[in-house]
């Protein structure tokens, strides 16, 4: 195939900006915040569950507190009513019966507010445990926030980038002849597409070309379009190609 070689010049501009294309996109579907963005959205899921085991076992305290408060105040209002009573009545036998049962609720209301005592501990403690994990949570939602904030900035630059590579691209495609653009995209994807021949080192596949494969090479036109016998890219021949012949040297002026 033959082919201005200004224009297979220009087929490095392209394959350098297509590398960049690629990697825009890259950037743009996989932002280097993501996979910790991932692993906070699996990690504020776990700490919620925990978050409702550990509200879970406050409330029951809590539940646990407002019944034995209940208690409290039912024992303390029947033992203020037998001692108005007590205070009214008459009969002897009546008031040592309301005297004993005074004790008996006197006892048991002291022994019911060492058990609140216990469960206002125990609620103080639930409380803490809940609060402590709503930390975590914020802690976690806030590094996701911002993570995601970058996330979405990169992707947005990333976009734009590509978008502009994308013009540019467009412009050097046009400056092209059709056939020779049409042999470089057959040729992308399995390899680099073209690339330069410096020092006798293929630049897309980094492989040093044999003395043999340098000789045809050196042998072709200035217009023929050569390969890498390596990987099969467009080789690129210029002054830095280590071709010594002067047929070799890039026709450009």
């Amino acid at each position: 195939m033959k082919a201005n070689p200004a224009h297979q010049l220009v087929l490095l501009d392209i394959a350098d900006i297509d590398r960049r294309i690629l990697q825009a996109d890259y950037a743009r579907t996989h932002p280097a915040q993501g996979e910790r963005i991932n692993e906070l959205a699996a990690q504020r899921q776990g700490q919620l569950r925990e978050l409702t085991v550990l509200s879970g076992a406050r409330d029951d305290v809590q539940a646990e507190l407002k019944r034995v408060e209940s208690d409290v105040a039912l024992a303390t209002q029947r033992r203020d009513r037998d001692a108005e009573r007590l205070a009214a009545t008459q009969n002897p036998k009546d008031a040592v019966a309301l005297e004993q049962e005074i004790a008996s609720l006197g006892r048991r209301i002291s022994d019911l507010e060492d058990a609140e005592l216990e469960i206002m501990a125990r609620l103080e403690d639930a409380e803490a445990a809940v609060a402590a994990q709503q930390a975590l949570i914020d802690e976690t939602v806030a590094e996701g926030t911002r993570l995601t904030t970058e996330a979405k900035a990169l992707i947005a630059a990333a976009t734009a980038e590509g978008e502009q590579l994308a013009r540019d691209r467009a412009a050097l495609v046009d400056s092209v002849s059709p056939s020779l653009m049409a042999e470089y995209q057959r040729r992308v994807g399995r390899t680099a597409g073209a690339a330069l021949l410096r020092r006798a080192t293929c630049e897309g596949c980094r492989m040093v070309l044999s003395g043999t494969d340098l000789n045809v090479i050196r042998q072709a036109a200035d217009d023929d379009v050569v390969s890498c016998p390596e990987c099969g890219c467009i080789l690129v021949r210029t002054e830095e190609s280590g071709l010594t012949s002067s047929a070799s040297a890039h026709a450009a002026d």
